[in-house]
């Protein structure tokens, strides 16, 4: 009996063998096939597939005047700021300013009660009165005194003390002419008046309240002409300054996202003497008239000014430039619809979208825009405009479509 299951193992064994070999031998001619398959499809119907032309928007490189632009993040700063206090103590009697108010200078903005310096400048005047009438009396006598008929009755020391007495009441109105003109002074300062033509700030102190000098009441802030401060990198200065030698650099004053100018009327006032050592920039300062007041002090925004234009310069799609191992390229349309890869060099921004070529191009090529992404040098492509779409398929396109992907790997049907 165990015989018996001893022969029946080892036939069992060898079936096992002779399944599994023939499996393997089948499983090697179905992959020959396989492979073999795919390339006779491609010769039947695919090779036309491959070799069909890909879609792409196509530009040309244009030559135009191409403006060179630095730019910087800016702070509008007031021209002049004054906190306006008052120069003597007393009562407020009146605030004659509305807070956001623009004033012009020498407006009376508030009011202080003005009594005590009236009356500083009323008892200064009366002295005077007083002074300028001893000053007559004593001339009169020296006079008399002085005068050929009377001068052999008057002693020579009672006539030096007249003449000295005329001098002493003389020099005692002069020192109330300047009473007077200090207290005329401190009578003006109870008007307190803008020293400058500006914004009025939210007022620190209300009317009846007592104040001395040098409290703050209000600040004064000029918004036009106004400035706008930033700071460039210093690889930037000998542009900058051969521009500002050149002549009136423009600037223009944009928004943070640089989709608005909020002002165009600037220009370069001054670049300052020195260069930051931590930080390798220089600041510089633009004045805008601000006619509109649509800068604000404190504001922050994008300044950009013109350096120099390069004239005839060659500009294309920004999106048109590829970064490969070997640096920038672009895709040039020839005349048989073929592409080829060409090396160019960056220069400047043109706007948002378009880029300035230095190197690579002579202009007048057909660029390839987008759908570059699917291409290779020698790629057959129709060229579209930017906006334009591929046509629609035609039947029998559609129909050698079909055909090739109703086949199987195999080349037969599925």
């Amino acid at each position: 009996m165990s015989r018996l299951w001893k022969i029946v193992l080892l036939v069992v064994a060898v079936l096992v063998v002779v399944f599994v070999g023939l499996r393997m031998v089948g499983g090697k001619k179905e992959a020959q096939d396989g492979n073999a398959g795919p390339a006779a499809s491609g010769a039947r119907g695919g090779g036309q597939a491959d070799n069909a032309p890909v879609p792409v928007t196509v530009v040309e490189a244009l030559r135009q005047e191409v403006p060179v632009y630095a730019s910087a993040l800016g702070t509008v700063s007031a021209m002049n700021t004054v906190t306006v206090s008052p120069q003597i103590g007393g009562q407020l009697m009146s605030i004659n300013f509305r807070e956001g108010q623009e004033v012009q200078k020498g407006d009376v903005l508030a009011q202080i009660d003005p009594r005590s310096a009236q009356a500083s400048y009323d008892e200064a005047a009366a002295a005077k009165r007083q002074n300028q009438a001893l000053l007559a009396t004593a001339r009169s006598n020296y006079q008399r005194s002085s005068s050929p008929e009377y001068q052999q009755y008057v002693a020579r020391t009672d006539l030096d003390t007249q003449r000295n007495q005329v001098a002493q009441y003389e020099s005692a109105v002069a020192a109330n002419d300047a009473g007077m003109r200090a207290a005329q002074v401190q009578l003006q300062y109870t008007r307190v008046t803008a020293p400058i033509s500006g914004i009025a700030g939210i007022r620190a102190v209300d009317a009846g309240n007592v104040v001395s000098a040098g409290t703050a009441l209000v600040t004064l802030t000029q918004v036009h002409p106004i400035h706008v401060v930033f700071n460039l990198p210093e690889r930037q200065l000998g542009d900058v300054r051969s521009a500002q030698q050149a002549g009136n650099v423009g600037i223009a004053a944009l928004d943070r996202t640089d989709a608005h100018v909020i002002s165009g009327d600037g220009r370069l006032d001054v670049v300052d003497n020195q260069i930051s050592s931590d930080s390798g920039t220089f600041r510089a300062r633009a004045l805008f008239d601000n006619q509109d007041k649509a800068l604000w002090p404190g504001q922050f925004v994008n300044v950009r000014l013109q350096l120099r234009t390069i004239g005839g310069g060659i500009v294309i799609p920004t999106q048109a430039v590829m970064r490969g191992p070997d640096g920038e390229y672009v895709y040039v349309v020839q005349q048989d619809n073929t592409v080829k890869m060409q090396t160019v060099r960056s220069g400047v921004e043109v706007g948002d979208s378009q880029v300035q070529i230095a190197e690579g191009l002579n202009g007048g090529e057909r660029v390839v825009s987008e759908g570059q992404f699917r291409l290779k040098p020698g790629s057959r492509v129709t060229a579209l405009k930017p906006g334009e779409t591929p046509a629609a398929p035609t039947e029998a396109e559609l129909k050698a479509a079909q055909q090739n992907s109703g086949r199987r790997p195999g080349g037969g049907p599925r």
